[in-house]
């Protein structure tokens, strides 16, 4: 799949697991980014996973804005604790925006 299809890849959110994760599928590999739902609608993003053989080729950053747009869709309030998540908003601070948990920033 090229690069520029990537965006039309689907979101699964997969709730199924031990683990609820949101997932895009490359190929014969699954991107993903584990999470914690509460009863107050906060999303806590805890971890993001690349396999080694997608690494480089922007499907991290796809999978965040991806998840970032579903969470501003549901109207959660969003929790970054992934370091990866953390990073991209650092880098796309816009992207927090109306999204991000009172309390918690992505100030550097």
């Amino acid at each position: 799949m090229a690069k520029n299809d990537w965006s039309q890849l689907e979101l699964i959110n997969n709730t199924d697991r031990p683990k609820k994760r949101f997932e895009l599928q490359v190929e014969n590999e699954i991107i993903f980014i584990e999470y914690i739902l509460t009863n107050d609608n906060s999303i806590y993003l805890t971890h993001t996973e690349v396999p080694k053989t997608m690494e480089g080729k922007g499907l991290g950053s796809m999978i965040v804005k991806k998840v970032l747009n579903y969470i501003q869709e549901k109207g959660y309030k969003m929790v970054p604790l992934c370091p990866f998540v953390a990073a991209y908003l650092k880098k796309h601070p816009e992207a927090a925006d109306g999204i991000l948990k009172k309390g918690y920033s992505i100030s550097s």
